[in-house]
């Protein structure tokens, strides 16, 4: 049991100490491939932190995200601005219009020539990188690429199956929305008059951001609707400025403070989560970068301060205090009709626990209370639904 939780203690330090920083920092580029200085944009360095309004949001391969504007890009959610063809010449050598209208990384694991590659927008035209190196034969008309979806667009993102009905890109241009199966290259034209005109869309750890000013919306990407207060200050949430910030004093939310974690689990579909307050942190978005969320964001019957969690066949276990929630394992968390139940009814015990897990695919949960362990089989407790 110690070798158990101390293997566990250990690999979780090791993956939190190479997390993104606070404030979503990223890593810092290695530099540019060219091999010829960059053409000096005119005008002067935009600052970020005066409130800008974004052509255009992306990260690339190594989960670096990618600021557009005019002439001009950052690296990351910190740092001063560098010339857009410093990373990306080609679009300025073939076009010299200085700007991209829309960006967004491909999610297509069917295709491995297009999977994880950066696709830029510009006019008619469509550039696709891997490495920050233009793809032979490129650029080339959007209407080679994406039938139906039209030039000089405003935004794009990518949208993952489970995430959207199949493998899409949606896309932006005014306040229509066009979502484009990757598949079958067919296109649905939605009317999202609710949502603010986007400048750029951007996907992060499974949310989904309009860009219109210097402020966001999150909306969902199938549907478009908007929950919650919005909008707000993308300077609050997506880079670091002064007297702009969000949450930097919470414990609950800072990975590196000493505060415990409640619980620390895997479901079925190989996300892994930590819990801690009101709060909870995907472990398996290292590339992304981490950051604490909200528990009730994704389990609103929770809320928050929990004691165990543990995942077995589909579905995901939430134990707080004398309480039991299961929820179904899916692209969005469903708690299972009749729950919570006590621990008494569901487990045969009483809480509160201080832990409890599964290992691989054996139904037993080993429950731990103080000093002892208890070992409850699964098969014989299990929900049906």
């Amino acid at each position: 049991m110690r070798l158990l939780f101390c293997s566990l203690s250990i690999c979780l330090t090791l993956a939190l100490s190479q997390a993104a920083p606070h404030h979503h920092e990223a890593m810092e580029g290695e530099g540019h491939p060219e091999n010829r200085p960059p053409r000096s944009p005119s005008g002067d360095s935009p600052n970020r932190c005066e409130g800008i309004d974004f052509d255009a949001i992306t990260p690339d391969e190594k989960g670096i995200t990618f600021f557009f504007k005019g002439e001009w890009l950052w690296r990351g959610f910190h740092g001063d601005s560098e010339p857009l063809n410093s990373s990306f010449k080609e679009m300025d050598d073939h076009h010299h219009l200085g700007h991209v209208d829309a960006a967004f990384r491909m999610h297509h694991e069917d295709n491995p020539n297009e999977h994880d590659h950066i696709f830029f927008f510009q006019d008619d035209k469509v550039f696709s990188y891997f490495n920050h190196t233009l793809e032979t034969g490129f650029p080339k008309d959007i209407q080679e690429l994406f039938p139906g979806i039209p030039t000089h667009l405003d935004a794009a993102v990518e949208c993952p199956k489970g995430e959207c009905v199949t493998e899409s890109v949606i896309f932006f241009k005014g306040d229509e929305v066009y979502h484009f199966d990757l598949k079958t290259q067919a296109v649905k034209k939605r009317h999202w008059a609710h949502l603010p005109n986007c400048t750029a869309a951007y996907r992060w750890l499974e949310r989904y951001y309009c860009f219109h000013g210097h402020q966001f919306t999150k909306f969902h990407p199938v549907t478009g609707s908007v929950v919650g207060n919005y909008p707000k200050d993308a300077r609050s949430y997506f880079m670091r400025c002064p007297k702009f910030d969000h949450g930097s004093n919470d414990t609950d939310r800072e990975r590196c403070s000493h505060v415990n974690l409640d619980a620390v689990t895997a479901d079925d579909l190989g996300k892994a989560y930590a819990f801690r307050g009101q709060y909870y942190m995907r472990l398996d978005t290292q590339r992304d970068g981490w950051h604490a969320f909200p528990i009730s964001n994704v389990w609103k019957e929770v809320g928050g301060d929990l004691d165990s969690v543990f995942s077995y066949e589909g579905k995901l276990y939430m134990i707080k205090g004398d309480q039991v929630y299961i929820y179904k394992t899916a692209a969005h968390y469903t708690l299972i009709e009749g729950y919570p139940k006590t621990l008494k009814e569901e487990l045969g015990i009483e809480g509160p626990v201080d832990a409890a897990f599964v290992c691989g695919e054996y139904p037993i949960v080993h429950v731990i209370k103080g000093q002892n362990m208890l070992d409850i089989d699964l098969s014989a407790t299990l929900a049906r639904c």
